[in-house]
């Protein structure tokens, strides 16, 4: 099928659209409906096939492409974003409610002013929308989001190095647990598995599949296995490697490391279910 990609950020991910047989280049504004209202947006990819899998409902057309009006609008808007960023927060601090405003957004026809803010428990803000939109005058809205989401929202820089994975192509947030730092053999510090959201970091499952192949393949410390040399026991594994570090039973010879194909499991120790090869097909050969 035929998309654009459109960003409403600069920061911000971007979004398929149906072009709608418009001639559209990357560059360009377009007008489209998104849950919001309607918006404008800059293409970063003009019109380009991708699979039809994978999308659960039907794309919405692109509405027209943006005039100058538009453009200048938009330009507007977040300007005044900011000013009413300022203004919300003050009304916060007022009426003494405990929560934590993220950002602030109209939409393109200035029908609808968004606050999106965080909090830890429900927040009875009735008399602060009162108050705003006796301020603004139009239809203000409240939504109250995750601390992953005001980190999608926001964008940042991880411990990694680069910017945050939920704000760059990140769709939807998976579940992650601490099971997988166990199973990749992270340490499990908070502070070194914990992104800035103060959650455990989403690229720990990235990974979880091809650790789980290979913890079921290899040998755990404490397993009895047949080298090349005799049995022994394993003192060390390295999955990723796929080496084995074996103590032989033979007392006066020291540990040696073997490759994992090299070595027979016999018993003992801890071992995981075999697991498919997330690389192969549905029966792992």
């Amino acid at each position: 099928m035929k998309v654009i990609s459109v960003k409403f950020k600069e920061n911000g991910r971007s979004y398929y659209f149906d072009p709608a047989d418009l001639e559209i280049r990357r560059g360009d504004f377009v007008i489209v409906e998104t849950a919001r209202g309607t918006e404008c947006g800059e293409v970063v990819r003009g019109v380009h096939e991708v699979s039809a899998t994978g999308f659960n409902k039907e794309l919405k057309p692109v509405v027209r492409m943006a005039d100058g009006v538009d453009i200048r609008r938009m330009r507007q808007n977040h300007a005044d974003e900011r000013r009413a960023f300022e203004v919300c927060e003050q009304r916060i601090a007022a009426h003494g409610l405990a929560m934590k405003l993220v950002e602030a957004e109209y939409t393109l026809d200035r029908n609808k002013l968004i606050f999106y803010f965080t909090a830890d428990n429900r927040v009875d803000f009735r008399e602060l929308v009162k108050d705003l939109a006796g301020h603004f005058h139009t239809r203000i809205e409240l939504r109250q989001i995750g601390v992953r989401d005001e980190s999608k929202m926001l964008g940042g820089l991880g411990i990694c190095g680069q910017p945050f994975c939920c704000s760059r192509f990140l769709k939807n947030f998976q579940p992650v647990s601490i099971k997988m730092a166990k199973e990749q053999g992270l340490s499990l510090n908070p502070a070194k598995i914990s992104g800035a959201c103060g959650r455990l970091m989403c690229c720990l499952a990235y990974e979880q599949k091809s650790y789980e192949y290979l913890n079921s393949i290899t040998p755990q410390a404490g397993s009895i296995v047949r080298t090349p040399d005799g049995e022994g026991v394993v003192t060390e594994a390295n999955v990723i490697a796929g080496t084995l570090k074996v103590r032989s039973s033979v007392e006066s010879l020291p540990p040696k490391t073997y490759r994992r194909e090299e070595c027979v499991y016999l018993r003992g120790g801890r071992r995981a279910p075999r697991r498919p090869d997330p690389e192969a097909g549905d029966d792992g050969e």
